[in-house]
């Protein structure tokens, strides 16, 4: 939520412990060293249709009902 404007949020893996961080426009925490395990786009084009200025709303949906957790966990390895 508090990504302002375009932009990531990353649930990652840095010296084995979980992260989570935000990225701007087309920044990856791959360029950073860490591990990506999870992304949300964030950027107005991914929402807005649906949800208007809700992202809020469009990032409950995204982690509630969208994400395959045990995906998720099974690339901490």
């Amino acid at each position: 939520m508090t990504q302002f404007g375009s932009g990531w949020a990353w649930l990652v893996m840095k010296n084995n412990t979980l992260e989570i961080m935000k990225t701007s426009n087309a920044d990856t925490p791959i360029a950073h060293g860490f591990k990506p395990l999870l992304t949300v786009d964030v950027w107005e084009h991914a929402y807005y249709l649906d949800y208007q200025n809700d992202r809020a709303g469009y990032l409950d949906v995204f982690f509630n009902n969208l994400v395959n957790w045990e995906f998720v966990n099974s690339n901490l390895v």
